[in-house]
């Protein structure tokens, strides 16, 4: 009877590793097609960086994302889902102060909520299987040190559209980041 029971445990378990790795497999193609699209979607928007050198600004973007080599694909899916949602608050908050075109703009916006929904059931597999440890977090309020710079950037250029334009750029940096933890999926 007890051997039957760690049977079945055991097979329980290999099926939701099973699953798991399927899950981020799915994630990582519908992660890169979405991001490739929001990417179009920005560069649609109106912007002339040449315009507005003098109100670029460097952000302080956190070193590990652009080196993520040492990521493991929980870690990535966190980190992925705080960019998407400070992305989201970013362009939603405030773009009615731009001269953008709305119905790009609420494309964008779709494609992040697509995103972020498909990332959600991931993540909560996560959570539940306890696999982010403290030091895993530890990213994420340099992550948001980074969105809050960007904020307060386009809050004392009074939401311009040199200040747009140069968060435009830099939102599609973030998407180039993206695209990279979304190769951990592999892992």
């Amino acid at each position: 009877m007890a051997n039957r029971c760690i049977l079945q445990i055991a097979l329980l378990l290999s099926f939701s590793t099973i699953s798991l790795s399927l899950s981020y497999k799915l994630l990582q193609a519908q992660q890169r097609s979405s991001s490739l699209a929001c990417g179009e979607l920005l560069k649609q928007l109106k912007g002339k960086p040449e315009y507005c050198l003098k109100d670029r600004m460097d952000f302080k973007f956190p070193e590990e994302i652009k080196q993520p080599q040492h990521f493991r694909k929980e870690n990535a899916a966190l980190v992925i889902q705080e960019m998407l949602q400070n992305i989201l608050d970013i362009v939603r908050k405030n773009f009615s102060n731009t001269v953008w075109n709305e119905t790009i703009v609420e494309n964008l916006l779709v494609e992040l909520h697509q995103q972020m929904d498909s990332l959600k059931t991931l993540l909560q597999e996560i959570l539940e299987k306890k696999d982010i440890t403290w030091e895993d977090t530890m990213i994420i309020p340099r992550l948001k040190g980074y969105y809050w710079r960007i904020r307060r950037h386009m809050k004392a250029k009074d939401n311009s559209i040199c200040a747009w334009t140069v968060v435009q750029v830099e939102l599609s940096r973030n998407f180039s980041f993206i695209n990279r933890l979304t190769d951990y999926f592999q892992d």
